[in-house]
């Protein structure tokens, strides 16, 4: 599993995605970064990398974003339209998102990044 490269869901505007990634560099390692604001999972990456994290798709939403206020706050989402809604809307997923193999993490705190090493 050493050899198996690493993925970082990434959006550099965020602090805690930049810690993780600067972990994982000066870690020596060779990193695929996926700027996911740029180019978003489809539906079936997300659900790739929610089964990788062990997690439902509410459960990777950022609710502090305006676009969750504005449009679902006080909802009830189902795991269907929460797939829709961040394919839709990339800024409400959780980040970064490291994936090794089949296994994968959210870097909160940034430190949690080096569970996958």
């Amino acid at each position: 599993m050493s050899d198996t490269p690493l993925r970082i869901y990434h959006n550099k505007r965020c602090s805690k995605s930049r810690a993780a990634y600067q972990l994982l560099v000066d870690k020596g390692l060779a990193l695929e970064v996926v700027d996911y604001l740029e180019a978003p999972p489809s539906r079936e990456e997300l659900r790739d990398l929610l089964h990788k994290l062990g997690m439902k798709p509410a459960e990777l939403v950022r609710r502090g974003e305006a676009v969750f206020k504005e449009h679902y706050a006080g909802r009830t989402v189902s795991d269907d339209e929460w797939l829709a809604a961040l394919v839709a809307h990339p800024i409400l997923i959780e980040r970064p998102i490291v994936v090794r193999g089949e296994r994968a993490v959210i870097g909160r705190p940034p430190e949690r990044v080096l569970d996958l090493l």
